[in-house]
């Protein structure tokens, strides 16, 4: 059984639909910006936010950019939510977490933030008639949840799955992080030697798995595999020899029958993290990748946290559907112990396969390669 991307949908700071956030980041756009807002953090830093999210009656930010991403997709399919083969995932960190910084805490309000909860009124809002299945892993959660969807529709599960990756950003999120040292006070520069952290931002990105050839579009995109690791080392340190992401990546690639040479590119996860971009620099090393073309996202969109994993994977298959081999913002030197290849400018490549690969707190890796069938 094959698995494949019937839609997609991206609704971020850099447009609402895929085509407007791909084509952005073709034209090397970035929403990352500098941003003065003394509610959210008491000093300036540099994020990706929308400027304004058109809150529904009776629906937080966090839902109504979900339930606005989902929509966009679903009009673009006849697969629903309402059919007893369909489920839907939601992955995210955070989600409602901002109504405990609001509002008085009681009850309702820790009702509310429970991401089963939220899973299940963003469903009930399309009559899902399956219970709502969250995925919250640190920052692999998009890419597992991808993998999680793919291994219940081979199981025979379901015939389709919707995912939403989904996180916005509060105070809770940014203090945290801040607090770890961890924002760049700029633009952020994954692998670059002038790394000094990440920029965080807004998003909600969807896509449609099927096990049903009849529901894809002319764009035969399939899931081939995937697989994650943990490498327990800290609770929000990476660790220091990459191995265990390079064992998810190598794993992956043996189930895919997929060797080096035949990755058109690696989306990396690239925080511009000092330890990310070395952790990562040395398992591409050892999973012998170390000469396929390597970007970050993070330069265009910041670090999304849920919804990282679900947007990188829908720009990496569109860029195999455009043949192109995109470049990392903001990249000038390389600054990793071990040699990647770092895209630095737009390229053409015919190579049907491209690997994703995320990592996060708690020392979670994952990795999945999507397949371009029509090249």
């Amino acid at each position: 059984m094959q698995i494949f991307v019937a839609a997609d949908n991206i609704c971020s700071p850099l447009g609402s639909t895929t085509t407007e956030n791909f084509e952005a980041v073709k034209n090397g756009a970035s929403a990352i910006g500098k941003i003065e807002n003394q509610l959210l953090l008491p000093k300036p830093f540099y994020a990706s936010m929308f400027r304004h999210i058109e809150a529904q009656d009776d629906f937080t930010r966090f839902e109504s950019i979900c339930i606005a991403s989902i929509k966009n997709v679903l009009s673009q399919t006849s697969i629903s939510l309402e059919d007893k083969d369909t489920l839907f995932i939601l992955s995210t960190t955070k989600g409602n977490i901002e109504l405990m910084e609001n509002s008085e805490l009681n009850e309702s309000i820790i009702g509310q933030v429970s991401l089963d909860a939220t899973a299940k009124k963003i469903a009930d809002s399309f009559n899902a008639k399956n219970k709502a299945l969250v995925v919250s892993n640190a920052c692999i959660s998009g890419v597992l949840a991808i993998v999680i969807a793919k291994r219940l529709l081979l199981a025979g599960k379901y015939k389709h799955i919707v995912v939403t990756g989904a996180d916005v950003l509060s105070r809770f999120v940014l203090s945290g992080f801040d607090a770890l040292g961890a924002m760049s006070a700029m633009p952020c520069q994954p692998f670059d030697a002038n790394r000094n952290g990440i920029n965080l931002g807004e998003c909600a990105a969807t896509l449609v798995l099927t096990a049903d050839e009849n529901k894809i579009s002319k764009n035969r995109i399939k899931v081939v595999a995937g697989a994650s690791s943990n490498d327990a080392n800290h609770i929000s340190g990476p660790s220091r020899t990459g191995a265990e992401l390079a064992a998810a990546v190598s794993k992956t690639m043996k189930q895919s029958d997929v060797s080096a040479n035949d990755l058109s590119f690696i989306s990396a996860h690239g925080t511009a993290t000092i330890f990310n971009d070395e952790m990562e620099a040395k398992a591409f090393h050892q999973a012998g990748l170390s000469n396929v073309p390597i970007h970050s996202l993070k330069p265009h969109f910041g670090h999304t946290l849920g919804a990282a994993g679900v947007l990188e994977s829908i720009i990496t298959y569109h860029s195999l559907l455009q043949n192109m081999v995109l470049p990392s913002l903001n990249f000038h030197t390389l600054g990793t112990s071990e040699k990647i290849c770092v895209s630095q400018a737009l390229a053409l490549s015919k190579k049907r396969f491209a690997l994703k690969t995320a990592s996060g707190f708690g020392g979670c890796n994952a990795a999945v390669i999507f397949e371009n069938e029509d090249n």
